[in-house]
């Protein structure tokens, strides 16, 4: 299956100031999610953003809504964005089939988004460079787990390639910058 930009859309899953510095090799994971979230602005790929009950944990940390370019999030309870109605609503309203994943943490929101999207109808892209836990093993398993849901297993880099197509894409040369 190719991922092609006109398909695809983008949730960012609760990259929130109080559980941010918790997750396993924190530095990787924000490289490789601003790179990837800078990335789809270049595509103009659609991006929605979550928070965990952010009066508890916090917004999303600037460095991941300067990426995205923008900071309105939904404000969730449940751990999958399907569960909850306005940020339903608001993944619909993209028309996309296609739903890249990143965040954290990946064994317990975008793993049960993962799920629920698949269920949908949606072919859920987990992005592994750009999602984490606390402990690397609960990531490790989330990832088998969304393999064995359906979901297409990528990497940050590979991902934003797929979606220029080729070098003679407008945005390639941007892309080709962005990844170096």
């Amino acid at each position: 299956m190719r991922i092609l930009p006109e398909e695809t859309c983008c949730v960012i899953v609760d990259y929130q100031e109080k559980i941010l510095p918790a997750m396993a090799e924190k530095d990787r994971l924000m490289e490789q999610s601003v790179k990837l979230l800078r990335g789809l602005s270049i595509l103009e790929i659609p991006v929605m953003m979550t928070a965990q009950y952010a009066k508890g944990l916090g917004l999303n940390v600037p460095e991941i809504t300067g990426a995205a370019g923008t900071a309105e999030y939904c404000d969730k309870k449940t751990f999958s964005i399907y569960r909850d109605e306005k940020a339903r609503e608001k993944l619909e309203s993209f028309g996309r089939k296609n739903v890249i994943l990143c965040g954290i943490e990946a064994h317990i929101c975008v793993l049960q988004t993962l799920m629920d999207l698949a269920a949908a109808g949606y072919q859920p892209v987990l992005v592994e460079d750009c999602v984490s836990s606390r402990c690397l093993h609960d990531k490790e398993v989330s990832v088998c787990r969304a393999r064995a849901e359906g979901a297409v297993v990528t990497t940050c880099e590979s991902l934003l390639f797929e979606l220029t197509g080729g070098a003679d894409h407008e945005k390639f040369r941007q892309i080709s910058g962005l990844v170096k």
